[in-house]
This record gives structure tokens, C-alpha cells and sequence, in this order.
């Protein structure tokens, strides 16, 4: 071979190699971990909410992160175990959105990855963060102020149920600060001068049970407290409230949509995507212990008009008025 061939062939053969060595020398896309206690299906349009604040920050799923979601489906006795899967994967951060029970798994498997949740106590007085505004740890994200919103929320459904002679409070015993919220509630309750009873359930087979009860008890108004249990089986729920005539309140407006009474708490598909800003921003560097914990500003209340219709009920005008949608 000549010379002048044999160094063409060198250099030939460097440049076609270049492409090669660069794609084997670019860095694997970040791995976000979401770790939730519900189930996929009924978190469809949540999960979208989280995938467009994620998309703002400058990430896309499939496109420079991936996103592996585990779903304990009712079972939080699995969180644990799904947690410890996560990091195994080694995710870059870790999203436990609408699950207290998840961010308790998170926290005790790792005090080193971040976590970005969606919680509805107080993240102070629960001792997950330092404050509010320096959470001081590996976590931060969004508190929906739920139980401040109970004794609004009671006293917007003895506002409704006026010839209800007693509360009952849907609550799961297996999620994480039940005992708080039956405490709180209580306390509410009694402000409004109604005794309440506490019914528990976690499984469809207890829901249905709970609802079973109430035949012997006329006069109930029920409200549901916000759990992943409850929103994935809320047609359950809705359709024994309506079996059983009874007037209620839901967390979110989830319920009324689909034909519950009235809904009241913070928009969750904006809390999802705040939760998904806050993962895209602890990806490009930011330290968790650094961002505040992020307040929602937005509240609504629904009426389903239909709901009340059917069951003889009339809602009063100044309810109607505060009312951020009415469905007819």
C-alpha cells in the first residue's frame, strides 16, 4: 500500500469512529422516581399536570429524563419496598405527589436524594422540613393547607344539610396522620354543634360496609376526607351517597364531576404541576434544602345542581353565589 493511501485510510477511519465514541460518551438522561399510593387510572389528568411543570422547567419524558412510576395501589404496606426499588434505579429525585404515606417511605429510605412532595398537613409540624420557608433538608414541594380547609369545609355542608343531625367522616386508618385528622375534625365539628362519627375504610369491601351502616341512621351528612383510596374509588363512593340519600362533601372536584353533591379544596391538577416545576428544578441543581414550600392561592368550591335535584334538596342562594362552578 502506498503511504499516502495508508494515512487516508487513518484518518478516515478517526473521523467515521468520532460519532461513535460521542454517542457512547453522552450522559444517560436523569431518572425522576413517582411513588404514589393510588393507582394510574384514576391519577391520569394529575400525572399530565405534573409532566407539563416538569416540561416548563425544560424537561421531557423520553425525550432528556425518564420517569419510573411505582403505584402501590391501596397496599401502602408495599411503599416501603417501591421506595427501596427507586433507589436501586438510582433516580436523581424522587416525587411523592398527593401521598403522605409515600413521602414517609421516601424519608426513611433515603436522607440523601431529594424528594419533592404534595402534602396536605402541615410539613413543619410534622417535622419533615426545618420551615416553610428553609426546609433544610433533602425535602421540599407543595402544602395544600387541607386540614385548615376542614372547618370550612364542614361548615360549608352543615351550611347545605341544614336538617342533618349528625356528621360522618369517610378516613382511611391505614394512611399516614389519620389520627391527626380525626382530632381536628372532632374539634370542628363540635364547633358547629353536631356530634360526628368517624367511619374507617380502606378497601371497596370496607367502603361498602361503612355505607351500610348509615341505613340505621337517618340524618347524616357525610364528608369525605382527601385520600388516594377514596379518589380512585370516588364512583364507589358517589353512587352510595346517592343510594343512600345522603348530602356530602368532597375533597376535590373529582367527586363532582362525577355526581357528587359539592366538592371544596385547592385545584390538584395545579398542585401536581407545581410539584412537577419543583422536580424539573432540583434536576438542574437546586438545592431542595433551599426552596420554600410552595402554598397554593387557589381554592374551589363545586355544586353539582343535578345531585341536589335528586335528592330533594335545595341549595341555598348564598352558597350558589360563592360557588367557583356550578354543574347543570
Amino acid at each position: 500500500m502506498r503511504r499516502r493511501d495508508f494515512i487516508k485510510g487513518i484518518v478516515g477511519s478517526a473521523v467515521t469512529a468520532r460519532p461513535s465514541t460521542a454517542r457512547a460518551q453522552r450522559p444517560a438522561m436523569p431518572v425522576i422516581g413517582f411513588l404514589h399510593s393510588g393507582s394510574p387510572e384514576p391519577n391520569v389528568n394529575r400525572v399530565a399536570a405534573f409532566r407539563k411543570g416538569l416540561s416548563e422547567a425544560g424537561y421531557v419524558e423520553g425525550q432528556n429524563v425518564t420517569i419510573e412510576y411505582r403505584w402501590a395501589v391501596g397496599q401502602d404496606d408495599r411503599l416501603a419496598d417501591l421506595a427501596a426499588d427507586l433507589i436501586r434505579r438510582r433516580v436523581a429525585v424522587i416525587a411523592t405527589p398527593g401521598s403522605p404515606s409515600a413521602l414517609l417511605a421516601a424519608k426513611a429510605a433515603t436522607t440523601t436524594i431529594p424528594i419533592v412532595f404534595l402534602i396536605g398537613r402541615d410539613p413543619v409540624a410534622l417535622g419533615l422540613v426545618a420551615s416553610l420557608n428553609r426546609p433544610g433538608g433533602n425535602a421540599t414541594g407543595v402544602y395544600l393547607q387541607l386540614m385548615e380547609l376542614v372547618a370550612k369545609g364542614l361548615g360549608l355542608l352543615r351550611e347545605l344539610a341544614q336538617g342533618a343531625n349528625r356528621f360522618v367522616v369517610l378516613v382511611n386508618p391505614n394512611t399516614a396522620y389519620t389520627d391527626v385528622v380525626v382530632k381536628d375534625l372532632e374539634a370542628s365539628a363540635l364547633a358547629l354543634g353536631l356530634p360526628i362519627e368517624i367511619l374507617r375504610a380502606s378497601t371497596g369491601r370496607e367502603i361498602d360496609a361503612a355505607f351500610a351502616n348509615l341505613v340505621q341512621k337517618p340524618g347524616c351528612a357525610l364528608f369525605v376526607v382527601t385520600d388516594a383510596v377514596f379518589v380512585s374509588r370516588r364512583a364507589q363512593i358517589v353512587t352510595l351517597a346517592a343510594r343512600h340519600a345522603l348530602p356530602a362533601i368532597y375533597p376535590t372536584r373529582d367527586f363532582a364531576e362525577i355526581g357528587g353533591l359539592m366538592s371544596y379544596g385547592p385545584d390538584l391538577a395545579d398542585a401536581y404541576h407545581q410539584t412537577g416545576v419543583y422536580v424539573g428544578r432540583v434536576l438542574k441543581g437546586e438545592n431542595p434544602a433551599d426552596l420554600p414550600v410552595v402554598q397554593p392561592t387557589k381554592f374551589e368550591l363545586v355544586v353539582n345542581l343535578n345531585t341536589a335535584r335528586a335528592l330533594g334538596l335545595t341549595i341555598p342562594p348564598s352558597l350558589l353565589a360563592r360557588a367557583d362552578e356550578v354543574i347543570e
